[in-house]
């Protein structure tokens, strides 16, 4: 009985030790891209100015999410950096259907990747699925901000 506890033991000692490498391991490969997202608020900060956005956002519901959905599409980055951007639009007063067409469009859209996807899927298939992407992105950002406010 002791001998069958202490290989559990050992057994359990040995697992936790190989998810902690893994966990180490899958932090560390992280740690560029959280440094990245850390400098692209810097930049953001410095070069994107409030003036700058309300000019571009004017609070109308369709034009912002619109240009949210259009200036996600064309934008490339990791979906970490779009929820972190997406906050400081937030703090700048840009509103919530803009951020979040943003947000969606940034995932699901990809104008930067087009060429690429073109050549492995096919133009027609490319171009049709970042336009049906494109509109729903406005689409769920409509659906997400109006059920949000019903159910807030």
């Amino acid at each position: 009985m002791q001998m069958g506890n202490k290989k559990m033991k050992d057994s359990s000692r040995e697992t936790f030790y190989n998810n902690f490498k893994k966990t180490l391991k899958s932090f560390v490969v992280m740690l560029p891209v959280l440094l990245g997202v850390i400098l692209l608020i810097g930049l953001f900060k410095t070069y994107i100015t409030p003036d700058l956005i309300s000019s571009i956002f004017k609070g109308e519901l369709l034009q912002d999410t619109f240009i949210g959905s259009l200036i996600g599409s064309i934008s490339a980055g990791n979906p970490i950096s779009s929820f972190i951007i997406g906050g400081e639009l937030l703090k700048e007063g840009v509103s919530l259907f803009a951020v979040t067409a943003f947000i969606v469009a940034w995932v699901t859209v990809g104008i930067i990747q087009l060429p690429a996807e073109a050549s492995i899927l096919g133009k027609r298939f490319a171009l049709t699925r970042n336009f049906i992407s494109f509109v729903f992105a406005i689409i769920v950002a409509i659906a997400t901000v109006l059920t949000l406010r019903i159910f807030t």
